[in-house]
């Protein structure tokens, strides 16, 4: 009987949402009665006075978690029709179908006050403009995000318990694999095992990720690289990114490390990712299983590479660069479809401007692509501007 006094017609007018979740496509697979129960809410609105046509489903979040809503494109708009008052009623099985962040659901609460929206849940009609609901609302907000904490709490501390005694199985590197009983040892095949040896004693001959890639490019070498999530190793050309990938892996020193990487998320949902120095590790365990390299070795390699990379820093003692390219950054090479770069090349007391397309060059040590001339694409460019002119200078002289 509450419930009906607390809809009116005014609510009847507009439409009914509901919106249907589940956090994970096994969850959707599996729990199926969940997800009927959530479809069977349809039959509350039409108790309480809503006709068929008029509830409004949003199921495209499935397989989505609730904790935030910015991947979450069904809850934006929702929010979104709320806000223009086209919703009556919004309807969920519970608080944590919803949202699961306070930062959202108060944000739902606050809009459907202001639009006059009520909330239905398995247990009753809310109306978020009435001071006893908002507050028993704002209560289920605080439990459902504080019970998802529980839950994460819980699993992370049995990894973080089990990272702690070098246990918990992390995906190894190529060039590693797991036995039968589960310890870590190096992959039987011999091609792969050589060919990493090798890299690491040409990075420590040459000192350089860069240099290291030019080699294996000029000896005709292909490194191992395992797909992800797979046994299957293919050889591939060394490329400058998985060098530096390689080198900063302890795993290549024989050390079980863990929680090398710390993870935020920023204002808009994305995950932010910033390393940690090795002290602030979550789990570091020195001669865990057999490796390529010593400790001392993959330590002298870090440093090598920070002492290459300080020519990068804010505070270099060179001066900036010359010239000023018209086109930086806008010039596409034709033939692979890759941005061309500019250089500058001092000849005769003059500064030339030239495009080069160095991609296939950097990450994975093959010749240049192709360059230009900046002073070719610069006359073409002026030729054609001077011919839209004339042509508007033309046309206005016969509109005149």
């Amino acid at each position: 009987m509450n419930e009906k006094l607390k809809v009116q017609s005014h609510h009847l007018e507009r439409s009914a949402y509901l919106y249907i979740r589940q956090s994970s496509m096994r969850q959707v697979m599996e729990n199926v009665e969940s997800t009927k129960r959530q479809y069977d809410l349809r039959g509350r609105a039409i108790g309480l006075g809503w006709r068929d046509d008029q509830v409004t489903v949003i199921d495209s979040d499935q397989g989505e978690s609730g904790a935030s809503a910015s991947w979450r494109e069904g809850f934006q708009h929702l929010v979104s029709d709320v806000g223009m008052g086209r919703a009556g009623i919004v309807m969920g099985l519970e608080v944590s179908r919803l949202a699961r962040n306070n930062a959202d659901w108060h944000r739902l609460l606050e809009i459907c006050a202001l639009a006059d929206t009520l909330i239905l849940d398995e247990d009753g009609v809310y109306d978020p403009a009435n001071f006893n609901d908002r507050l028993l609302l704002g209560l289920k907000g605080t439990m459902s995000e504080a019970e998802l904490h529980v839950i994460k709490a819980r699993l992370r501390g049995g990894i973080l318990n089990k990272a702690r005694r070098g246990e918990y199985r992390c995906r190894l590197p190529t060039g590693f694999i797991y036995n039968e009983v589960g310890d870590v040892v190096l992959d039987p095949d011999a091609q792969i095992r050589e060919m990493i040896t090798h890299f690491f004693e040409t990075f420590s001959r040459v000192g350089s990720a860069t240099q290291t890639v030019k080699a294996f490019a000029r000896e005709g070498l292909l490194f191992p690289s395992r797909f992800r999530n797979s046994k299957r190793v293919v050889f591939r050309p060394l490329t400058t990114s998985t060098a530096l990938r390689t080198l900063h892996n302890p795993r290549y020193a024989g050390v079980y490390a863990y929680g090398q990487r710390l993870y935020r998320r920023t204002v808009d949902g994305k995950k932010q990712i910033r390393k940690r120095e090795p002290n602030e590790w979550l789990a570091c365990i020195p001669d865990a299983h057999p490796g390529y390299i010593s400790w001392e070795q993959f330590q002298h390699n870090l440093k090598a590479l920070e002492a290459n990379g300080q020519g990068y820093q804010t505070a270099r003692v060179s001066p900036p660069r010359e010239g000023a390219a018209l086109l930086q950054g806008r010039v596409i090479c034709g033939r692979c479809g890759c941005d061309m770069r500019a250089r500058y090349v001092t000849r005769r007391g003059q500064v030339d401007t030239w495009y080069v397309c160095s991609r296939a060059y950097v990450s994975r040590g093959e010749p240049h692509c192709q360059s230009i001339a900046g002073w070719l694409i610069y006359e073409k460019k002026e030729r054609a501007l001077y011919a839209k002119t004339e042509r508007h200078s033309t046309m206005q002289s016969v509109i005149d």
